[in-house]
């Protein structure tokens, strides 16, 4: 035997992985393994103010990283986790969830043990989560190390969490070490590849002009890189969604701007729509990042590039991976592009009012002479996620958002996770006061952890996303008045952090400067009229109300 533990065996297959942290949250059930990864010469312990924060941070984490982990106790903990897991299921984020579950012989015996529904039951919140990982496993002795293989290369294939089940005592059990290291094989049918090659022929071959329009999946499996080689290759018009945004590099000649159906700038519907072959890939058009559903993308000529398979015209090519149809393509329009007509076009200028004091306009036009090249901007879903929409990102600039599961408070934790992945990184947080009302706990970490983001915090006195939705001046919409700026102060007695509050564009401009290299946390209340709204959102809001009033 290797003297390795089944803990042991765990922390090197993350580690192989390019994990080096594991964000949770303490229980009896897991601090013997906890002691194994304290113990772990090159995987740190990132202690959370709760668990469900911390499943935040490893969402954030796995943005920046090749997947992330997440360390909770039974019970009590998994649940309070699940739905920052969920969030990552559906925007496909790998996060390894591990449960620090009673001892086997415990479970067997139906003990009735705290944490548990004291029903003897112990299978009830594994149950649970197979509706929000990609695969699950219960771990023991005799399956350990065949089993966290395979999960985790099951989660690196679909880009999704997953779960496993480690009991106290397997957690202890001697495991030979890797005998070799993880791989991950992508289906491939080679008849299949060649239907789509004939298909796609067709259509661009025919073609006068085409379109490229990329979402966040190209981020999740990848292929940035190649889009880039692509578009330098063969100069297409090109556009990203929000959920998609800094995907493709917005500095680059041909980028139209961020398209959202009826909610952007008709020259950027234009250049997408009426292309004779409009190519998506990674696309998955959501309601509120397309105003409720208002894209014109025709699926007659349409090719449609997902995960695993690829749809021209309607015709449907399962078990091709997304970088060998990339591949295929760039081929294929290498070929024919010689004829085809270029249409470009600008991103539209951001909105601009002759209202006085700090508005949202004033605001995003701030914020956009304020970004720089590498910046990594994390956006809450509401006012801060559709204003941020209308930037134009700088070279190598990522946007973080979560509109399709668009839980509140996610931002703040997950900006933690992602300057964790990523310390040297200028990490901008942008969130609304009732968002951060949820998760600001997690200030406290990054202090601990010696992270300074810049915080930028849209004080508009309430939720109001739901204010534009439903009940302008409804209580539902109100919260508690905080005093935001001595906050850090007290959730860090050493407070290595400077507060602002600016209620005047040219205080928020000057305090910009102060910050712009900051060697701390940075956090600026920005005081904001309530009903103010980014165009975007007021488009989104009027579409919702709508929906959620038929």
């Amino acid at each position: 035997m290797s003297g390795l533990t089944v803990s042991d065996y765990l922390l090197q297959r993350l580690n192989e992985i390019g994990i080096d942290h594991l964000f949770g949250v303490p229980g009896d059930f897991n601090l013997t393994f906890l002691d194994r990864v304290i113990a772990h010469p090159r995987l740190a312990w990132v202690g959370c103010a709760n668990e469900l924060n911390a499943a935040y941070a490893a969402d954030g984490y796995a943005r920046s990283r090749r997947a992330a982990a997440l360390l909770t106790t039974f019970g009590v903990g998994e649940l309070s986790a699940i739905n920052g897991i969920a969030g990552s299921y559906a925007e496909y984020l790998p996060v390894i969830h591990i449960v620090g579950a009673p001892s086997l012989s415990a479970q067997q015996r139906g003990d009735l043990i705290h944490h548990s529904l004291g029903d003897g039951d112990f299978g009830h919140f594994a149950r649970m989560q197979q509706e929000v990982t990609v695969t699950q496993a219960t771990l023991t002795v005799e399956n350990a190390c065949a089993e966290i293989d395979r999960v985790i290369s099951e989660a690196l294939m679909q880009r999704r969490p997953a779960y496993l089940l480690l009991p106290v005592d397997v957690a202890v059990a001697p495991a030979p070490a890797p005998l070799q290291p993880l791989t991950v094989q992508y289906p491939l049918d080679a008849s299949s590849l060649q239907g789509f090659r004939l298909a796609a022929e067709r259509l661009l071959a025919d073609a006068r002009s085409v379109s490229l329009l990329a979402d966040f999946l190209a981020d999740r499996f990848g292929v940035q890189q190649q889009l880039a080689h692509w578009l330098e290759a063969v100069p297409l018009p090109h556009a990203t969604l929000l959920m998609g945004k800094g995907v493709l590099d917005e500095q680059r000649p041909g980028f139209a701007g961020t398209y959202a159906g009826e909610g952007c700038a008709a020259a950027t519907r234009r250049v997408i729509e009426q292309a004779d072959v409009i190519i998506t890939v990674g696309v998955r058009f959501t309601d509120t990042i397309t105003v409720g559903f208002t894209q014109q993308i025709e699926a007659a000529k349409t090719i449609d590039v997902q995960p695993f398979s690829v749809t021209v015209a309607g015709e449907c090519f399962e078990q091709l991976p997304m970088s060998c149809v990339i591949d295929e393509l760039q081929q294929l329009c290498q070929r024919y592009s010689a004829g085809w007509m270029l249409d470009r076009c600008q991103p539209a200028p951001l909105a601009q009012d002759a209202q006085p004091g700090l508005t949202q306009n004033a605001f995003w036009q701030a914020m956009q002479d304020f970004l720089r090249p590498g910046d990594l901007i994390v956006a809450e879903q509401g006012t801060a996620a559709f204003g941020a929409a209308a930037l134009r990102l700088p070279s190598d600039a990522r946007l973080v958002v979560q509109p399709l599961w668009g839980s509140i408070g996610y931002t703040l934790p997950a900006a933690f996770g992602a300057q964790t992945a990523e310390p040297e990184r200028r990490v901008i947080l942008l969130i609304g006061d009732g968002s951060a009302q949820l998760t600001v706990q997690e200030l406290g970490s990054m202090m601990r952890d010696n992270l300074k983001p810049l915080i930028f915090l849209l004080n508009n006195d309430g939720y109001t996303v739901e204010r534009a939705i439903n009940g302008a001046d409804q209580r539902y919409n109100d919260i508690a008045a905080w005093n935001w700026t001595q906050i850090p102060q007290a959730l860090s007695q050493a407070c290595p952090a400077q507060s602002w509050r600016v209620m005047e564009t040219v205080q928020l401009t000057e305090v910009m400067k102060l910050i712009a290299d900051a060697p701390r946390l940075s956090l600026v209340e920005v005081v904001l009229p309530r009903l103010d709204l980014p165009p975007l959102l007021q488009q989104v809001s009027a579409s919702l109300h709508q929906r959620n009033s038929a």
